[in-house]
């Protein structure tokens, strides 16, 4: 592929591989604590709407960090900043091995988030180095990492936790992040940075790029929506699993990383068909999906059958989006990607985060339905704001 701009590094096969897979490993450990919440709730004697807590803490110190680090990938070699974080990654999941009370837990589960920002030096990265022909695929390559960090993290976790105990899942993940901060400064090329505005400078200039660029707005608040919905079922689901008529086990519940690799057809087809069908019809039949997976969960929610197709759609619908929506953010400004991706996704996880803590209070409060109900409004929100912006979404 073509080199970057800057001076950059040229980004061959090999290397998109390692990053993909890095990739997939950071991002695992935001998820792992999602099928282990009904452990960790007896663990601590914890009410059931608190333990949201625990993946709402990951999430937001995610959502911090892409606001306060990210950004520096514009002005500090990369590779630097990641060998940086993953430090603090792999101090965070010890602390959680050896965490006391719940209030300490919640604290190392934040700075998982913090640390976990290594992803979102990576996508950057390797967007910035591909093409304008290849970015789609480049992006869809590196997504494949994060879908499935995300989707098998849960199926990690869940079979860990039924021999080990659920520290020892975040033992383990301790271990796997130390091997990659070591491998992180040996296989990551030196990037030279283009931009030399001080921090405050560059956090000011995230504030003018977001009013500068309406498709950033557009393209943030849509992805925003959706991610809420996929997070809200995401948290919800071993809760929901582990009682009637299921009574499923961690393990169990954690299979369902499994049935959500459907997902990643969805982002592979999305990053081939991007270039040809367009990034607004992609994104409009991926919320339709996310709005029928809802569906399906709300009515045939206590069969494996329902469950199982509801999962399929959701993930084909969501990683399905993530592509074309990523691909559009990508395009707005080459030396300022770094800054703009971190707008983009601080929308994205702070949604996520806050989507966490909601879904697991509605379904404390109205249980399953209410919570397929809280996806559906989500959705359809998502659909009808995307569509209202046929007419401006080119103007940014």
């Amino acid at each position: 592929m073509a080199a970057g701009t800057g001076g950059s590094p040229r980004l061959g096969r090999g290397l998109l591989l390692l990053m993909s897979i890095a990739i997939c490993a950071t991002a695992s450990n935001l998820y792992y604590n999602q099928p282990l919440l009904p452990l960790i709730r007896q663990a601590f004697d914890l009410h059931e709407g608190v333990v949201g807590l625990v993946p709402a803490a990951s999430q937001f110190g995610y959502a911090l960090a892409i606001l306060f680090i990210s950004p520096l990938g514009d002005t500090i070699p990369r590779r630097t900043l990641i060998g940086v974080l993953s430090v603090v990654l792999s101090l965070a999941l010890v602390a959680i091995v050896l965490a006391p009370s719940f209030p300490v837990l919640i604290l190392a589960c934040f700075v998982v988030g913090l640390g976990g920002n290594i992803t979102q030096q990576l996508i950057p990265f390797g967007a910035s180095l591909a093409t304008p022909e290849t970015r789609g695929q480049v992006i869809a390559t590196l997504m494949t990492g994060l879908s499935i960090g995300l989707l098998l993290s849960r199926t990690i976790s869940g079979t860990v936790a039924e021999y080990f105990g659920w520290r020892g899942v975040f033992l383990g993940a301790a271990i796997v992040a130390i091997v990659f901060g070591v491998l992180f400064q040996i296989v990551l090329p030196r990037n030279v940075p283009s931009v030399t505005l001080g921090y405050r400078a560059l956090l000011g200039s995230m504030v003018q790029l977001v009013r500068r660029h309406r498709l950033l707005r557009q393209t943030a608040l849509t992805g925003a929506l959706w991610f809420a919905a996929f997070n809200a079922l995401w948290a919800t689901l071993a809760i929901h699993l582990n009682a009637g008529p299921f009574f499923y086990s961690a393990q169990q519940a954690g299979l369902f990383g499994l049935v959500g690799l459907a997902g990643i057809l969805g982002a592979r087809v999305s990053g081939r068909l991007v270039g040809v069908v367009g990034a607004r019809a992609l994104i409009t039949g991926a919320l339709l999906l996310i709005i029928a997976a809802f569906g399906v969960m709300a009515i045939w929610g206590d069969t494996l059958g329902g469950m199982i197709l509801g999962v399929v759609l959701l993930d084909l619908g969501v990683f399905g989006a993530q592509i074309p929506n990523q691909v559009r953010v990508f395009s707005i400004d080459p030396d300022a990607q770094s800054r703009i991706y971190a707008v983009y996704m601080l929308c994205y996880y702070s949604a996520a985060a806050l989507g966490s803590a909601a879904g697991v209070k509605i379904m404390s409060l109205a249980g399953w339905h209410g919570l397929t109900t809280f996806g559906i409004g989500l959705g359809v929100a998502a659909c009808l704001y995307h569509l209202s912006t046929r007419r401006t979404d080119d103007a940014a």
